[in-house]
């Protein structure tokens, strides 16, 4: 039976609704949808969404680490945006992540997300390749 890690980031939220900031299970990890709210629950890069794609992969990329995983490994990113227009600003920081990784991606637009100021929230999957 393979087991099963939750990670935690340890936000409020995450006992209130139940759900963890990513899950592994064998070589798979999913992150759950992640915002540019800082550890305070303040929104990060106010209409920017630039700064806040960078903040978000920032905070993935710690709970992928936590999982055992890192950026290499992410294989799939979903990114909802509150406003389509601006996908090249999002389009720019994710490829200052991804460039050399080249995961599949999807960017779709959403009516909104939980709180006003924030423009993008974003998931990723990604699988442990074993060493070689």
């Amino acid at each position: 039976m393979t087991q099963r890690l939750n990670i935690s980031s340890g936000a409020k939220w995450e006992d209130i609704i139940g759900y963890s900031r990513a899950v592994r299970i064998g070589n798979v990890v999913e992150v759950a949808g992640t915002t540019a709210l800082d550890e305070n629950g303040n929104a990060v890069g106010i209409d920017n969404p630039y700064q806040q794609t960078k903040f978000i992969f920032a905070k993935i990329e710690k709970a992928l680490i936590s999982a055992g995983a890192s950026l290499k490994d992410v294989v799939r990113t979903r990114m909802f945006v509150t406003d389509i227009s601006r996908w090249e600003e999002i389009g720019r920081a994710h490829g200052e992540y991804f460039r050399e990784i080249k995961p599949v991606a999807t960017m779709v637009e959403v009516k909104s997300l939980i709180s006003p100021e924030l423009l993008i929230e974003i998931e990723v999957t990604a699988i442990i390749q074993d060493s070689q």
